[in-house]
This record gives structure tokens, C-alpha cells and sequence, in this order.
């Protein structure tokens, strides 16, 4: 079958949010899910592209790079408390926030201004503010690429954890998300606890809680601290926050005293990766056109023409260092190709 779409040795600059200007063996925009079962005769080697704010590009991409253009949010079904939304995996997840939002639906409001897509969501489990998207998903379907199959997993069988599924694991490579069920409510519990929000919230003003207030408290901080990656190249958090013992973290608080912590359990503590990233000095460093950003020592950074290998040799750097002097190894949030 011929596809009008399919585009050889195409760089892939304007797919991911880095700015890393690499080629793609074969390029196909996919609008059409009927596609799937040829595509999975065709090509060996795929890789599934949504918004390409998760990815680091280090090298040329063998195989098919597949852009997820899969369209459409339909309402299934509702009842006086709920609502229950189908979204197709190529939607921008923000998108899908102020599409919420507009209705006075809640849920995701604390998720607004996250880059990528809605099929990328239950993947990373993508999380902010105190909310986890999990906590909206009733379901995830997908294309299996060795089954030749469609399959729905209900929320339990994603298996999700802290920025982690069952889709970074076992279907790893092996699933092509096509849409996800939301359930979000018509009586919002409003989150504003974490972070910043409600002095940003005294700030704008706001003495009545909406989910419109709150998206744009969270709108409002995001923008404060994060670039923006039509400015400089970067995907956001590149690691993720580590959760240690309660008994590491009380030695690590005499050593220490500032040490900031969320309680994840009675024997979990959660450190912000930022924080330890800069006590070791990493903030706002630069090296030819590869960086941290001077706001947020989270977010590795493009300033031009950095190569994805000098990007993650900066990780590298950033992990070693870290332990050395914490004793804590940080995770990378970020997919690595």
C-alpha cells in the first residue's frame, strides 16, 4: 500500500522540543488508525513520536518514525457527577485541559501547560502540582504491535507508578497508543496545596476556586520557572524527583539542615531532584550551546546546536555528581533514542 505521507531521510528538528536536528530513515504522519495493521507488515523498526517533549535524539533514527496525528475528543457517556471522555492519542494534552476547562469539568486542571500529547499521558503518567494523570484515566487503548491486535486496559492493568506504566516496561516497543478514556467530574475537588498555587492564586485575585483559576495559577507558575521550547530547546523535567528512605533522609537532614522533602509514606521521602541538582553548583551552567537552565536546574537546555550526545553527557555529569555528594543515583524522565 502506498502512504501519502511517508517521507524518507526527514530531520526530525521540528518534532521534538530539544531542537535536536537528526534524520529519520522513514517519516509518517499517521491520521488514520486503519493504517496500523500495514504498518506492522511493512516496517521491523518503529518509533512513535506525539509531541516529542520527552525524547532525546542522539543519533540518526533507523526504521519508521510514526507522528501520532490520531484526532478527535467525543463525550461517551455522563451522569449528574461525572463525565466520561474519549480522546484520540494525537490531541495535545493541553488542548484537552482548556477543552475541560471551557466545560467546567475537573480533574486535569493542575496538568495545564504540560507539553506532548493525550496518548503520551498514561505513559509517562504525567504528574504536576499534586495531581497524577492516572487519577483521570478510567482506560488506555492500543495497537499491539506483535498481537496484530487492539486492546483496552483498564486503569489497574497499566500498572502506573511515579511517572512509570506498564507501557515504559512490558509493552515497551510493543504498544501504539490510539486513545484514552478520561473520567473527570462535574463537582471538582480542588488541589492547591502544592507548590505555589495559592499564593498565586492571592496574587491573581481569585476568592472564588474554579478550574479555570486554578489552570491559570498553574499556567502562570509553569511559565515563571520553565523556557519555553520555542525559545530554547528542552523537554522540561529531565529527571525525576527520587524518592529515598525515611531513615537516608534523616541522615542526609544533619548533614544538610535546608534539605526540602515531600512524605510519601511513613518509610518514603521524596527530595526534589531540582534542589539537589543545584547545591551541586549546576544551575545556570553552560557549556558551548548545551545548558542548565538558569531558572530551574531540572531542565537541560538547547541553546542552539547541541548535539543530543553532549546533552546527555551533561546528565551524566549532573547524575555522578549528585551521588558523589548525596548519595542519591537521580532517574532520567527523559526517553533516550
Amino acid at each position: 500500500m502506498e502512504f501519502m505521507h511517508l517521507q524518507p531521510n526527514i530531520s526530525l528538528k521540528p518534532f521534538n522540543t530539544f531542537g535536536i536536528d537528526v534524520p529519520a530513515e522513514y517519516f509518517l504522519e499517521l491520521d488514520n488508525g486503519n493504517l496500523l495493521p500495514e504498518i506492522t507488515a511493512l516496517y521491523q523498526h518503529k518509533h512513535i513520536l506525539g509531541g516529542g517533549s520527552n525524547i532525546l535524539l542522539t543519533g540518526p533514527v533507523k526504521g519508521l518514525v510514526i507522528h501520532n496525528r490520531l484526532k478527535g475528543i467525543t463525550k461517551i457517556k455522563e451522569d449528574d457527577t461525572h463525565v466520561w471522555l474519549m480522546v484520540e492519542a494525537g490531541e495535545l494534552w493541553h488542548d484537552l485541559v482548556l477543552y475541560a476547562i471551557d466545560k467546567g469539568w475537573g480533574g486535569i486542571e493542575n496538568l495545564a501547560l504540560i507539553p506532548g500529547t493525550a496518548g503520551a499521558a498514561p505513559i509517562q503518567n504525567i504528574g504536576a502540582y499534586g495531581v497524577e494523570a492516572r487519577e483521570a484515566i478510567e482506560s488506555v487503548t492500543y495497537w499491539h504491535w506483535d498481537e496484530k491486535t487492539t486492546i483496552t486496559y483498564h486503569n489497574r492493568e497499566c500498572k502506573f507508578g511515579y511517572r512509570d506504566s506498564i507501557f515504559k516496561h512490558g509493552l515497551k516497543d510493543k504498544a501504539f497508543i490510539t486513545s484514552v478514556l478520561f473520567k473527570l467530574t462535574k463537582q471538582p475537588k480542588f488541589n492547591t496545596s502544592y507548590g505555589a498555587i495559592e499564593q498565586e492564586l492571592e496574587e491573581l485575585g481569585v476568592t472564588e476556586l474554579s478550574v479555570k483559576a486554578i489552570a491559570h495559577a498553574v499556567m502562570n507558575i509553569r511559565k515563571s520557572k520553565l523556557p519555553d521550547p520555542a525559545v530554547i530547546g528542552n523537554a522540561g523535567s529531565f529527571f525525576k524527583n527520587p524518592t529515598i528512605t525515611t531513615i537516608k533522609f534523616t541522615e542526609l537532614k544533619l548533614q544538610f539542615p535546608t534539605i526540602p522533602s515531600y512524605r510519601v509514606s511513613d518509610s518514603l521521602v521524596k527530595v526534589p531532584a531540582g534542589w539537589l541538582i543545584e547545591q551541586c553548583g549546576w544551575k545556570g551552567y553552560r557549556k558551548n550551546d548545551t545548558g542548565v537552565h538558569e531558572k530551574q536546574a531540572l531542565v537541560l537546555v538547547n541553546y542552539g546546536s547541541a548535539r543530543g550526545s553532549e546533552i546527555w553527557q551533561l546528565s551524566d555529569e549532573i547524575v555522578l555528581s549528585v551521588k558523589e555528594r548525596f548519595g542519591i543515583e537521580l532517574e532520567r524522565e527523559v526517553q533516550v533514542w
